[in-house]
């Protein structure tokens, strides 16, 4: 669980499809960002 004030930790995430991978936060440019994670078909 994240606190106030605490950083997101480093996560390298794969993209839906196979289009690839995600750093998070390194590859968020904006000041500002929201993360969805989606657990996909039930």
């Amino acid at each position: 669980m994240l606190d106030i004030g605490d950083s997101f930790p480093n996560l390298t995430l794969n993209l839906v499809g196979g289009a690839g991978t995600v750093a998070i936060p390194d590859d968020l440019e904006a000041d500002y960002n929201i993360v969805l994670f989606y657990r996909g078909h039930w």
